[in-house]
């Protein structure tokens, strides 16, 4: 591992633990050559992902773009950092198990809205509005009014709202 400080190579492995969700493991290194200390992260990768653009462009999946997208979205929202990362886990995973290795950009981008949704009905609408373009103030009344009905039994019922 290449030390973010000095460039060097020959970094050295100090801790190695789980994370509290197993998900990844967490090393913290350091650099022989400059001293300097800093935190790595393993995880499992599936397989390479490559993420079809609307253009026709192919880019690698990145889960740090990812997770960069959702945490705006949930900005100043009460969401624990730990939901956000399984959440972010979860559509990654999904993305692997499909076992197909080029995804549509548009697909990534459902699944985030799913998942937000479920989550957080304000992170939804501001993930969607970005996702989906939204030019008018008739396009959030038409995500608001999804929300709504959501929130009904089908029959004009309030059903209890999730609490967070």
């Amino acid at each position: 591992m290449r030390c973010p400080y000095c460039a060097a190579d020959n970094t050295q492995v100090k801790d190695s633990r789980p994370t509290e969700e197993n998900s990844s493991i967490r090393r913290r290194r350091i650099c022989p050559d400059c001293g300097g200390r800093f935190t790595t992260f393993e995880r499992v990768q599936l397989r390479d992902i490559v993420v079809l653009k609307r253009s026709g462009r192919k880019v690698p999946f990145e889960r740090d773009k990812l997770a960069r997208s959702v945490e705006v979205a949930l900005r100043k929202r009460p969401i624990e950092g730990d939901r956000i990362e399984r959440m972010v886990s979860g559509i990654v995973r999904q993305l692997e198990n499909q076992g197909e290795s080029e995804v549509p950009s548009s697909m990534i981008g459902e699944l985030v809205m799913e998942a937000l949704r479920g989550l957080d009905p304000v992170a939804y609408v501001r993930f969607a509005s970005v996702y989906r373009d939204f030019r008018e103030a008739a396009d959030f009344q038409e995500v608001l009014g999804e929300i709504a009905q959501d929130a009904t039994d089908g029959v004009g019922n309030p059903t209890p709202l999730k609490k967070h």
